[in-house]
Parts: C-alpha cells; sequence; structure tokens
C-alpha cells in the first residue's frame, strides 16, 4: 500500500470505463486502487461520455464536495474517437501589441481554443475549468485503451482499433493528444494506451475483456485489475495533493 495516498479523496472523471455502474465488470481499477491505497474514490464517470462532458462532471463534483477533493484522475477520450469528433487546434494565433523590456513591440500571440466541436477544444475547455477551480489538487489525465470489436446491438457494432473512424483518424491519434494535453495544462499523464498490457484486438487477451466475442472494449474485473496495478504505479510517484 501507498500510504502517501492513503485516506485522500480521489475524483475519478470520464466515460463507461470508471462508471460506477460497473459496465461489462463487476468491479471497477478505482475499486482495486481503494484496497490497495486507501484512497477514498468520489465516481463522476459516466457510461458513453465524451471529453465534452468532462467540465460538467467536474462542475457537479465541486458543487457536492467543495474543498474537499484532494486529487482528480480524468480517464477519457474513447468517445470522441468512436463519435468522429475532429481533434482541432490548442491554440488560435493573431498579432498582438506588447511590453519587451520597455518598448511597445508587436508579437504573435496566442490564445486557447475553445470550441467544443474538436477534442483540443474540449480538452481546454475541462482543463480551464478544472485548474481554475482546483488549484491545490493533483491532476492526472490518462490515454485511453486500445479498442477491441463491440457489437451492442444491430445499431451500435464498433470495429476494432485498426479501422479509423469516419475523419480517417486512428485511436492512435486520439490517446496523442491527451500525451499532447499534459504537456500544455502541466498536469502527469500515466500513459494506459502505451503501458497498460492490454490489447483487447488480440484474440488471447479475451481474458481480460467484458465477452470475447461482443465485446472487447470494457474490460473485466480481472483486466480491471490489470488497469490498476498499471495506475497504482503511475500515482505512487506523485505527490497525491498540493493542500
Amino acid at each position: 500500500m501507498n500510504l502517501s495516498w492513503r485516506e485522500k479523496k480521489v475524483a475519478f472523471l470520464g466515460d463507461s470505463i470508471t462508471d460506477a455502474i460497473h459496465v461489462g465488470t463487476t468491479r471497477n481499477y478505482w475499486q482495486d486502487l481503494q484496497d490497495w491505497m486507501g484512497i477514498v474514490p468520489l465516481v463522476y464517470a459516466i457510461n458513453g461520455q465524451q471529453w465534452i462532458d468532462i467540465k460538467d462532471q467536474a462542475e457537479k463534483l465541486n458543487n457536492e464536495h467543495p474543498g474537499e477533493v484532494d486529487a482528480i484522475f480524468i480517464f477519457a477520450g474513447t468517445n470522441d474517437f468512436n463519435a468522429d469528433i475532429p481533434l482541432g487546434e490548442w491554440w488560435h494565433t493573431e498579432m498582438k501589441m506588447t511590453n519587451h523590456n520597455g518598448t511597445d513591440v508587436r508579437r504573435l500571440h496566442r490564445i486557447a481554443n475553445t470550441d467544443c466541436g474538436c477534442v483540443r477544444g474540449r480538452i481546454n475547455t475541462a482543463m480551464a475549468y478544472i485548474r481554475d477551480t482546483f488549484p491545490e489538487q493533483q491532476i492526472v489525465l490518462a490515454t485511453p485503451l486500445h479498442r477491441g470489436f463491440s457489437q451492442f446491438g444491430p445499431n451500435n457494432i464498433q470495429p476494432d482499433e485498426s479501422y479509423a473512424n469516419a475523419l480517417g483518424l486512428f485511436m492512435d491519434d486520439y490517446a496523442e493528444v491527451i500525451r499532447e494535453a499534459g504537456a500544455i495544462w502541466s498536469a502527469p499523464v500515466i500513459d494506459l494506451f502505451s503501458t497498460s498490457g492490454l490489447l483487447p484486438q488480440r484474440p488471447a487477451y479475451g481474458i481480460y475483456m467484458h465477452d470475447p466475442v461482443d465485446d472487447r472494449l470494457h474490460p473485466n474485473a480481472r483486466g480491471h485489475e490489470k488497469l490498476a496495478r498499471v495506475i497504482m504505479g503511475g500515482l505512487s510517484v506523485l505527490p497525491p495533493t498540493f493542500r
């Protein structure tokens, strides 16, 4: 057990992988973290939600637990890929006057893109709120997982990640945006896409997924335990709070 995280209140924002209704599993990774690290989980993730919803989850957290939370863990992005959301840009640029060493000069100036029609704009919008509202809290980002085939009904069939989405973008592209977000918003990133060891598109990894035939998107309890071990390793080297 990592004692530095013991009894720290950690909020979990994201999608079905984190939702407390246990989509495709009997137990989520944050429950393993609760047992192993002694954290107090506050779960606000909702099945099917995208980065556009993260700000709303954070606002609900702040309304229900004002001044209480120690850290926030954000694990989202796979539904943005599936919904064909464009990646967009981090910045808009313009020429603007400023003072440099006592002299007014005209310099290229950048402004964060907050267009929620694209992933980078959604992240900027959510992270601006989170950073302004929780300046003393540890904020941790996680990349989405690899995607295997899933079929939840005749009108909800999702190919594995060897297929691009309708924009011609691959899951890798969305994971890279989360890595970039860590640098832009000075937040540590636990790169689960690269380090979780879950490859649901490979036949042998059906043992970690909810249904080896029809749901290789959601990890089962064994898959969540594997996730939790990697996340615990990432959290253990970070201060749990700055409060």
